[in-house]
């Protein structure tokens, strides 16, 4: 998932993207407020972590232009401010959690796992799809207590992605976007997708039909999960 990080503290950015790169997020810095602004208005993002003690913008009024310009992403807002007007602000503009520094890397990867299982109704980090049980977590595939060792950390990708979006069509821009970062990055090719897909049943299909990954034909594809 794309994070964006949006922190002065140069130390404390890097600190961040080298943790949350490790739980396999993708992960952008800015150290203002005005690169920030900018960046916000043109990408997407699923998560913005936002500092409110920027130098060169109030970090209350990136979180509106976040909201109105990425409704869906989960912000959280990282400050040393300990006003509690601050934080009933924040959360009242639409923050999703609020974190006060000094604050814990593992309490907030947790946080941010508690969000995406809330946001995409999911009631654990454990997937079963036809026997195969998915780990969000350790991002591992098991069918009936037998490893799957055989997916690539891009096609784990994909099948995590799809799963979070679960009974929803994704169409490959949109895929490549999240897996690859910015879709005009030079390697971007939609057809890389298709290619995954590909090879993601092949190697399901060692053990079985893969059924609940499905093509939608024109569009793109869907994980089904009943409910």
């Amino acid at each position: 998932m794309n994070v964006l990080i949006i922190e002065d503290e140069k130390a404390l950015a890097e600190e961040l993207e080298i943790f949350l790169t490790n739980y396999n997020y993708i992960c952008e810095i800015c150290f203002n407020g005005t690169t920030a602004s900018q960046r916000i208005g043109i990408n997407l993002y699923d998560f913005i972590l936002i500092d409110l003690g920027l130098p060169d913008y109030d970090g209350l009024d990136l979180l509106k232009e976040a909201k109105k310009n990425n409704p869906e992403a989960v912000c959280i807002i990282l400050t040393a401010r300990a006003e509690v007007y601050d934080r009933i602000k924040g959360l009242d503009l639409g923050a999703d959690d609020y974190l006060p520094k000094p604050f814990s890397l593992l309490e907030l990867q947790s946080r941010m796992q508690a969000i995406t299982r809330r946001k995409f109704g999911l009631k654990q980090n454990l997937v079963d799809l036809g026997g195969f049980l998915i780990n969000l977590t350790d991002r591992t595939i098991t069918y009936y207590n037998t490893e799957v060792n055989s997916i690539t950390k891009k096609e784990f990708d994909l099948i995590a992605y799809l799963i979070l979006h679960k009974n929803r069509t994704l169409s490959r821009s949109q895929l490549s976007e999240h897996i690859w970062g910015s879709i005009i990055n030079d390697d971007y090719d939609s057809n890389y997708i298709d290619a995954h897909i590909k090879n993601i049943r092949k190697k399901l299909n060692v053990f079985a039909p893969p059924d609940w990954l499905e093509t939608v034909r024109g569009l793109g594809y869907k994980i089904k999960i009943s409910s």
